[in-house]
């Protein structure tokens, strides 16, 4: 059994031992530090948390154990049960609630759940508050209350609709074009809570065809709930049978955003938002903002309509912030997550819909037109393992060094960028390995510059 704590909440496989899968204890403890948090530190004035799940077959537990130790610590508790990620964030800040635990373990397996924890402006945990939160549950810092001041759970089921109403209030989401298109689109909901909301947002876009793929939420994902190419073989091949103008395909909490052209290749995860932002930069000219693993095309597409590019470390908590820095008009990551600000500043699938079918419409271009106006890099994703009394700072610190005629990034590792190409080298923050990301023009030269680090590492590490 599997229990992961990290500052962005606190994920693992159901059961086992306590204090080595999810399970009753941990959750308690876990969700216990976190409401000691939030009582101390947020700038709510109120005294609700919102609570939504995933589909997982754990999901009801998870949810009955985390309400009750949010009661018994004080909180009166919001549950909108089946909900995704973006809907939770936004149901935060529409009841004026002082946090919100979303429980979901994104695109891990079945086995897997997760609670990932909101403030009261409904988005994730900084560094700093996860460090603490993580210290209190290690110190079981924390009390419950007496009898007359037990919070209690009210039950609201209408937040799918007001999540719907507001991408349908967004002035860029144009559906007069979208019913104009009279686009037909499959999905791949994974059995999850897009097969809830997804076809009630398309029907609402104004799309009457709609090709339905595992939208049964009963948490037996239909296969690998990443959003990736080898895992999305169904759709690809439903989009001709269909004969379908788009698909999309989403993961388990429906934050992550992949799009299959209408000959069922993939338009490529890295270019969910690209093609967004491209859309977006059309009416409101400014700045984006992606990780520093993400596509050069993003900065590229930017650049063309006269804005600035700025690159964030890893982790959507980081995105948000270098956007507000900034005043990024769009930003995300390349993994499929848009975070459009004018709708919240979280990663929204069914914004990244609204805003694709709109820029779709408008284009008049079949999908993998579309596609091809963008310039094409591949990325490759390979990894070291290094013993573990190796110093993996050090190491990165060399590499920067050897490269130190190039333009180097290292608020997350180490990233090289070259004219053409870039690589970005992270250390494991729970192992002795290193995640090297590279990027080009080609995937040979993705890969061979991949290669060029990994023996450039173990060069370092053998001094």
């Amino acid at each position: 059994m599997t229990l992961i704590k990290s500052i962005s909440g606190i994920r693992g496989t159901i059961g086992g031992s306590p204090g080595e899968g999810l399970n009753p204890l941990s959750i308690v403890k876990f969700v216990s530090a976190y409401a000691a948090y939030i009582r101390n530190r947020s700038a709510a004035e109120g005294n609700r948390i919102v609570i939504g799940r995933d589909a997982r077959i754990s999901g009801e537990m998870v949810r009955n154990v985390a309400a009750g130790t949010l009661a018994g610590m004080g909180f009166d508790v919001v549950d909108i049960g089946m909900a995704t990620t973006p809907t939770t964030e936004l149901a935060v800040v529409t009841e004026k609630a002082c946090g919100g635990i979303i429980i979901t373990a994104s695109h891990n397996p079945k086995q897997w759940n997760a609670l990932k924890l909101l403030d009261e402006k409904g988005e994730f945990l900084g560094v700093q508050a996860g460090a603490q939160v993580l210290e209190s549950a290690e110190n079981e810092s924390f009390a419950y209350v007496e009898t007359g001041r037990l919070g209690k759970i009210i039950i609201d089921n209408r937040y799918k609709e007001r999540h719907i109403a507001h991408i349908l209030s967004l002035e860029a989401v144009d559906t007069d074009a979208i019913r104009a298109a009279n686009f037909r689109v499959a999905i791949d909901c994974v059995n999850s809570v897009g097969g809830i909301v997804l076809p009630d947002l398309l029907y609402a876009l104004g799309v009457k065809e709609i090709f339905k793929l595992h939208c049964n939420p009963h948490g037996n994902f239909s296969h690998n709930p990443e959003p990736l190419p080898e895992n999305l073989t169904e759709i690809s091949h439903l989009m001709t049978q269909a004969k379908a103008d788009v698909g999309f395909a989403v993961d388990p909490d429906v934050d992550r955003l992949a799009i299959v052209c209408e000959n069922g290749e993939m338009f490529g995860e890295e270019y969910t938002l690209v093609a967004v932002s491209d859309y977006i930069l059309s009416r409101t000219p400014g700045n984006t903002v992606s990780n520093l693993s993400s596509t050069r095309a993003l900065r590229d597409v930017t650049l063309r309509h006269g804005g600035r590019y700025h690159a964030s470390a890893v982790g959507e908590a980081h995105v948000v912030d270098k956007m507000k820095e900034t005043h990024a008009v769009i930003g995300g990551e390349g993994n499929g997550g848009v975070i459009y600000p004018a709708c919240h500043y979280g990663r929204d699938a069914l914004a990244g819909i609204a805003l694709f079918l709109s820029h779709l419409a408008e284009s008049r271009l079949k999908t993998s037109e579309l596609r091809a106006t963008y310039p094409s890099y591949f990325i490759a994703k390979k990894k070291i393992e290094l013993t573990p009394d190796i110093d993996t700072d050090a190491v990165l610190d060399a590499v920067k060094a050897q490269f130190a005629g190039y333009e180097t990034t290292c608020i997350d590792g180490v990233k090289i960028d070259f004219p053409d190409k870039w690589v970005h080298l992270r250390k494991s923050n729970t192992e002795p390995i290193i995640r090297i990301y590279s990027e080009a023009r080609t995937r040979a030269e993705a890969e061979a510059l991949a290669d060029e680090l990994i023996r450039t590492v173990r060069t370092i590490s053998a001094r």
